[in-house]
């Protein structure tokens, strides 16, 4: 065979080698994109649930072939929900609780992170890995502890039982320590050398440095106290420090035992459009806070 046909066959060999490999590219992310369609719908689905039932009526919402559309739509369920489960004392409750708990923490959190980062004590290796050690433990396994001490002190019933207790947060600690590490040190003996003391150092320039990581800290933080349930329902269930949690659980419970499940739909709608919104406009701060923290230890 000639020099030419032999490179003629290379060339086609070539082409069919390039389709075979563009074919098996486009199933592999044609079969990629179908499993995260399916995944996103399984994840999706019962949010729009929660959205067509809090606009059904109750006799629509109980019928034994369930509907995928509602067919008269009652915005006016969204009216009742927030009247009947006294919803702007709930969320004023729990925004008071979230932003006093949460600004508490961030002080402890900010102190506690700058000093097993660039203080050094004896005993500092031990202690950090003794607070580590304690994220092993289960929350659960307070609960009975806290309640006792609690009670005690006479602060059931009070905002005092709902915020004290989780100010201190190691998981948040870890973080931001890690995020503190990367912070190159000769920063800060440079600052030692000029006359800076140790909270003007941090002011200035770990906390500026750092701040990704601390409004990750804060968006947690406000989520956590947002959807509390347990703790609040044990200490502080009176109607005068009840969280929004749990104002839901019962306020649509009626005499006879029924629940209008609508109405409870169109309320958890209204609870959860607050946390809707800040994962979607907030949710880069959170990704780009916690990967920030991860590198050094």
């Amino acid at each position: 065979m000639s020099k030419d046909a032999i490179a003629t066959m290379h060339a086609k060999d070539m082409r069919r080698e390039n389709v075979r490999a563009k074919v098996g590219r486009t199933l592999y992310m044609v079969m990629v994109y179908a499993f995260l369609l399916v995944m996103a719908a399984i994840v999706l689905f019962p949010f729009y649930w929660m959205l067509i039932s809090s606009v059904k009526t109750l006799e629509e919402y109980r019928m034994s072939v369930p509907t995928f559309w509602p067919r008269t739509i009652m915005l006016s369920n969204y009216v009742t929900a927030f009247t009947t489960a006294n919803l702007g004392r709930l969320f004023l409750n729990t925004m008071y609780v979230g932003v006093v708990s949460t600004i508490l923490s961030l002080v402890i959190t900010v102190l506690t992170a700058f000093a097993f980062a660039r203080l050094e004590f004896k005993g500092k290796e031990l202690l950090f890995a003794a607070l580590l050690a304690t994220m092993m433990i289960p929350g659960e396994l307070f609960t009975i502890t806290n309640f006792s001490t609690v009670t005690t002190l006479g602060w059931r019933n009070t905002y005092t039982v709902l915020i004290v207790p989780f100010l201190v947060s190691v998981f948040y600690i870890y973080l931001l320590r890690q995020n503190f590490l990367q912070i190159p040190n000769e920063l800060y003996l440079a600052a030692k050398v000029d006359g800076t003391s140790d909270l003007k150092y941090l002011w200035k320039v770990m906390i500026p440095l750092s701040l990704p990581t601390l409004i990750s800290i804060t968006i947690l933080k406000m989520m956590g106290a947002w959807n509390s349930y347990i703790w609040p329902r044990l200490v502080a269930n009176d109607d005068a420090h009840r969280m929004i949690t749990n104002g839901l659980r019962n306020a649509f419970t009626e005499t006879t035992g029924d629940v209008n499940y609508p109405v409870q739909m169109a309320a958890v709608a209204l609870v959860s459009a607050p946390l809707f919104l800040v994962f979607v406009f907030l949710r880069k701060y959170i990704m780009s806070g916690v990967s920030r923290s991860g590198i050094k230890g």
